[in-house]
């Protein structure tokens, strides 16, 4: 059962710790923390995590999100 957080999000919500590796240099991140959404359409990462990784950002490219309340964001 994942823990719920109250102080990053309003109401709490479930989230997860973890350690992401990229898979090709061996690379790790610990101590990650996601939201858990089961019932997303998609698994977005900080960027920041992902850059420390090592993982080729696609140039170019954005995703448009849109919040349980409307907001938008790319």
């Amino acid at each position: 059962m994942p823990s719920y957080d109250a102080s990053h999000f309003d109401p709490p919500a479930p989230v997860a710790r973890v350690t992401l590796r990229n898979p090709q240099s061996g690379a790790t991140v610990s101590d990650v923390l996601l939201l858990v959404d089961t019932g997303a359409d998609i698994t977005l990462l900080p960027r920041t995590v992902v850059e420390r990784l090592g993982v080729p950002l696609l140039a170019d490219q954005q995703y448009e999100l849109m919040g349980f309340d409307g907001s938008k964001s790319s």
